[in-house]
């Protein structure tokens, strides 16, 4: 039944991500492919707040979860080479919502808090559905994605180290105290050092299997092209692998979910055109340097000579480091996902805080948030996440329905206020 519902959701959502963001290509000239126009911001001083580079490593750190490790090596298992280059195409054209949702976030933001609640309560005057989206988020977040992110890193440390689950729930618990007590700058300060490490961890990688595979790599380029756009090569069919590969990029990049609009509004600028185009950076490093670094090791490996059961993506990428690297390969993924699983529990917890701000403004409530967050890690660290990865996927969805609405609304407005304000 969730599978059903997951389709259907999903259909609707793909079609408006792309429909927004052909339209929105169109009448903004593609500006997300204009690479000056992407870092005009940091020629401008900010007023207050934290840097726009701050609010890229804050969205990055959501961004770059367990899941977009897993959602590679799957979409290649699934759906064959060709899904890489239709998460490159899809990645492109849905990448410029992101740019109108961070530009709707600041101009409607209240004070430093700011998202598509904001938006949709102001400019749709629609309190409920502002309300619903913002304990929809929380629920996303807090409920969601950090007990999977900790049932990883349990898992990860326990299977190679063999170090007792409770022991590292423990710790686990107590990083993530100090991590989240002091509110957004102290989660600011743990993504800038984090999301950094994860960049030069896969560019390393990459570079690595580019040098070592130099001669493979053209026959790789090549593979993906023709597998995307021949159905005689294609391992399942030019249709099945094109919308596995949408799938992917949606849930990798975050395009039109609203979490880049809430990250951003933490910065204080005058010029909010050319931060929210800078936010979409944030889409093409994770698509390009992780996705496409995670590909580049499964593909120059000789994975379709192993045969995995079921397999949840990770264990390929163990496979394919291996494959490359030896036993450290082991070590490196182990390293990879503590790094990928920790900021998206610490990120998850800041859009989870954001929610509940806009909902509420009682002091106690962040406190009962904090604690209840810490509980849930506990929780999440010690039993099986399998079923909580259907039911974050249904409510991805819903979010991204109810924000690319409030887009689809707004899309002359963002159109208008780009042309006139350049």
């Amino acid at each position: 039944m969730t599978k059903i519902i997951l389709s259907i959701l999903l259909g609707i959502s793909t079609i408006m991500l792309i429909t927004s963001g052909i339209y929105l290509s169109i009448k903004l000239k593609f500006s997300q492919l204009r690479w000056k126009k992407l870092f005009l911001i940091n020629k401008y001083p900010i007023t207050s707040g934290i840097s726009p580079i701050n609010s890229l490593m804050l969205s990055l750190g959501a961004k770059i979860g367990v899941g977009s490790l897993a959602g590679i090596s799957l979409a290649i298992l699934i759906g064959g080479p060709g899904t890489i280059l239709w998460i490159w195409i899809i990645s492109i054209i849905t990448s410029i919502n992101v740019y109108a949702e961070s530009y709707l976030g600041l101009k409607y933001k209240n004070n430093n808090s700011g998202g598509p609640s904001y938006y949709i309560e102001k400019r749709l005057k629609n309190k409920k559905l502002a309300m619903f989206y913002a304990f929809l988020l929380l629920i996303t977040y807090i409920f969601g994605f950090i007990p999977i992110q900790a049932n990883t890193i349990t898992i990860s440390i326990n299977n190679y180290f063999e170090i007792d689950k409770l022991l590292i729930t423990i710790f686990l618990i107590i990083i993530t105290f100090f991590s989240i007590i002091k509110g957004i700058k102290s989660i600011v300060k743990i993504t800038n050092k984090l999301v950094p490490l994860i960049g030069i961890i896969y560019i390393l990688l990459s570079i690595i299997v580019i040098i070592n595979n130099i001669n493979d790599i053209p026959n790789i380029m090549k593979l993906i092209i023709l597998d995307a756009i021949n159905p005689k090569t294609a391992k399942v069919g030019v249709l099945t692998s094109f919308l596995i590969g949408m799938q992917k990029s949606i849930f990798i990049t975050e395009s039109g979910l609203g979490t880049t609009s809430i990250a951003c509004s933490y910065t204080n600028t005058n010029n909010k055109i050319e931060l929210s185009l800078f936010q979409i950076v944030g889409v093409y490093f994770t698509i390009f340097i992780v996705s496409t670094g995670t590909a580049l090791l499964i593909l120059t490996s000789n994975y379709k000579e192993v045969l995995f059961k079921n397999i949840n993506g990770i264990e390929l990428i163990q496979y394919a480091l291996n494959y490359h690297l030896g036993n450290i390969g082991s070590i490196i993924l182990v390293i990879s996902v503590i790094i990928f699983a920790y900021s998206t529990i610490i990120a998850g917890y800041f859009y989870g805080e954001s929610s509940l701000l806009y909902l509420t403004k009682k002091r106690y409530s962040q406190i009962c948030l904090k604690l209840l967050t810490l509980i849930i890690l506990f929780i999440g660290s010690l039993i099986k996440s399998t079923i909580l990865w259907n039911i974050v996927d249904i409510l991805i969805c819903i979010l991204l329905i109810i924000n690319m609405y409030a887009i689809i609304k707004l899309r002359k407005e963002v159109v208008f206020d780009y042309k006139n304000n350049k």
